[in-house]
């Protein structure tokens, strides 16, 4: 496993960090895919309060417990939730960033996150408030850093100078939006970019088509998908198509960390069979942007 400088920061972020999401809520099974995980060298683990309300962040807490310096802890916040209640509504303000934060602890048993996410965000929010909700976090030292979890390109840029480090992002071959507009204005910040979504829900590495919809993904009609999977599983075969799609994001400088989601231990040793597959030639990285086209943000800017 290969470790990335997360922003200006001094910590170090696994290539391949665990998104948690998709963790059973069964504790046996979930403690199994984390200590599968770091037993092949991940540190980055990726939560979030609105995550099965809660559920996900209690359920990390006994195993995290007598191992929290192992844990590189990233959560999110600013979906407005209650106790008991499945129901949520967006809230970036300070005075409930800082309270989500605070419940954030005490489910995770933990007393500082390493990196807290604004979980979302848009041009109409107040977001000289919800800076300062970080700001004070950190000087709290209940944070160590701060970011954002976005796709949009003129909430990203409005926060770019305010002392934040990283921003997570959907980005793949499939949407390659990113490397338009975001990533060298980012790399140029040395704020780290954390990835989501880098398989393309699947249909960068499915065994079949069946996974690809009748109406393509994003701007891309299904043939097109068929043709860019084509690609991915040409450069190192079929059975090494979702660590070829996770090496191709993690080309660009910009990108610290890809995180992938599992439900199994077995899930896990694909996703960081990426770390140890060999780097992209420069042959390979081209062949796989020639075979779909770029695209830019035309909704989801604000």
């Amino acid at each position: 496993m290969q470790y990335r400088q997360l922003g200006k920061t001094d910590i170090q972020l696994s290539e391949i960090g665990l998104g948690t999401m998709s963790l059973p809520l069964d504790q046996k099974k979930a403690t199994a895919i984390v200590d599968a995980a770091q037993e092949k060298g991940v540190n980055y683990f990726d939560t979030a309060d609105l995550y099965k309300f809660g559920e996900i962040e209690e359920l990390l807490n006994p195993i995290i417990k007598g191992r929290r310096d192992d844990f590189i802890l990233a959560s999110k916040g600013g979906n407005h939730w209650d106790k008991g209640k499945k129901d949520w509504f967006w809230d970036p303000s300070k005075s409930y960033i800082k309270s989500a934060c605070k419940s954030s602890l005490k489910r995770l048993g933990t007393d500082y996150i390493d990196v807290y996410q604004l979980h979302g965000g848009t041009i109409e929010d107040p977001i000289d408030e919800t800076i300062e909700a970080f700001q004070e976090l950190k000087q709290e030292g209940l944070i160590r850093e701060w970011g954002i979890s976005s796709i949009r390109p003129n909430v990203i840029k409005r926060y770019a100078d305010a002392g934040m480090s990283s921003v997570m992002m959907q980005y793949s071959l499939l949407d390659r939006r990113p490397e338009e507009e975001l990533l060298d204005f980012l790399h140029e910040k040395g704020i780290s970019v954390i990835v989501r979504g880098p398989v393309a829900k699947g249909m960068l590495s499915m065994k079949t088509d069946e996974k690809v919809p009748e109406d393509g993904f994003l701007g891309h009609t299904r043939q097109e998908v068929l043709y860019a999977a084509d690609a991915v599983q040409l450069i190192r075969g079929k059975e090494s198509a979702a660590q070829v799609a996770i090496q191709y994001v993690l080309q660009h400088p910009a990108v610290t960390s890809v995180t992938a989601g599992a439900s199994t231990p077995e899930q896990v040793f694909e996703n960081i069979g990426a770390a140890e597959l060999e780097a992209l030639t420069e042959e390979e990285y081209k062949r796989l942007q020639n075979s779909v086209k770029t695209e830019v943000y035309q909704q989801h800017r604000n």
